[in-house]
């Protein structure tokens, strides 16, 4: 957490949380969600600014319930998770890295959705691989200690039938299957976080 944050914390600890208002889409982008576009249940607006998504990432943190939330001063802004706390794309030096510029490792563990969705979990980051890399995941992935064709996999999915790998810095590690309706309660965090009542 910035330095500046924690001096606005003690200065004005009472500042009420906000809710609905900033979202991380599935693909790592942070979007605003304005007033309007929360009464039309849209999106919002992508988050380009470089200082901005910089400060963000900083002071980016987990609550003991499960929510993640941007502390921006002395208010906490939670955040309403598209997919996972993280999102992570393939990198040629650490594997796998975090929308915030972070790696993810050593990986731990490895989940897909009956969606064909890759979670990873690394320490206390989960992150689901952003689609657009997953093409670059699935050849890692093996049946039987043997490639498997996307077939394969597909029936796998429906079967879950032997040991499905995932190949990772020389390491198999065992995939479990995971319901996408289920992640946030399997994995420990709060997709959509709402004020206590």
């Amino acid at each position: 957490m910035d330095e500046i944050v924690r001096q606005a914390l003690a200065k004005w600890p009472n500042v009420p949380d906000c809710y609905g208002w900033l979202a991380l889409d599935a693909r790592g982008m942070f979007r605003m969600r304005d007033a309007a576009a929360q009464a039309a249940g849209a999106r919002g607006e992508v988050i380009r600014h470089p200082a901005l998504l910089s400060f963000i990432h900083r002071n980016y943190q987990q609550n003991t319930d499960g929510a993640w939330y941007f502390q921006n001063g002395p208010q906490r802004v939670y955040v309403q998770l598209e997919q996972t706390p993280f999102v992570a794309r393939t990198d040629p030096a650490y594997g796998f890295v975090a929308h915030d510029g972070n790696p993810l490792s050593p990986l731990e563990s490895i989940w897909i959705t009956q969606e064909g969705r890759l979670i990873l979990g690394a320490s206390e980051r989960i992150a689901m691989i952003d689609d657009r890399d997953l093409a670059e995941c699935l050849p890692k992935l093996s049946l039987g200690n043997r490639p498997m064709a996307d077939a394969e996999l597909l029936a796998w999915l429906s079967e879950e039938e032997g040991e499905l790998q995932f190949t990772h810095a020389g390491r198999k590690l065992t995939v479990r299957r995971l319901r996408e309706q289920d992640l946030g309660d399997v994995l420990g965090f709060q997709q959509n976080p709402q004020p206590k009542s």
